[in-house]
């Protein structure tokens, strides 16, 4: 069943028109766990000519949505603390990784760390999410409403 889940949330991301726009890849998801890549593009940016801070944060919470959804059951953000280390250039292909760190029946935290190829750190994040108790709709339409 966790595989199943799996492959329908990488079909949703990839699916996904903000993630498509942004270049958002989903490299890998596992039970509170998700990988994903994005290469900087001229389009993200800033006024200094390096990554814009939304679209590093736009990767971090993609790697959150996907693993605090990976349970199967819908997880939405309630706080998410985001620290820059360092200013990616353009053309740098970054990862973010996200790790569930605690889960309870209402609750869970997560840490995200974005790495660029030279696996130097970019940026560091803690995040919260509110857990429901429903399954993702994605889910409930492969079953049949169920």
């Amino acid at each position: 069943m966790r595989q199943e889940v799996y492959k329908a949330i990488a079909r949703k991301v990839s699916d996904e028109p903000f993630a498509r726009m942004m270049g958002l890849k989903l490299i890998s998801i596992d039970a509170g766990y998700a990988l994903v890549e994005m290469n900087v593009t001229p389009e993200m940016a800033n006024i200094q000519g390096t990554s814009h801070g939304g679209a590093i944060f736009s990767l971090i919470d993609e790697a959150f949505e996907v693993a605090s959804n990976s349970h199967g059951t819908t997880a939405v953000a309630l706080n998410m603390n985001v620290t820059y280390v360092a200013p990616p250039l353009i053309g740098t292909c970054l990862r973010a990784e996200a790790s569930e760190v605690s889960r309870t029946s209402r609750t869970a935290q997560y840490s995200i760390i974005v790495k660029d190829g030279n696996n130097s750190l970019i940026a560091t994040c803690q995040a919260l999410v509110y857990r429901k108790k429903d399954r993702l709709p994605f889910l409930q339409d492969q079953d049949g409403g169920s």
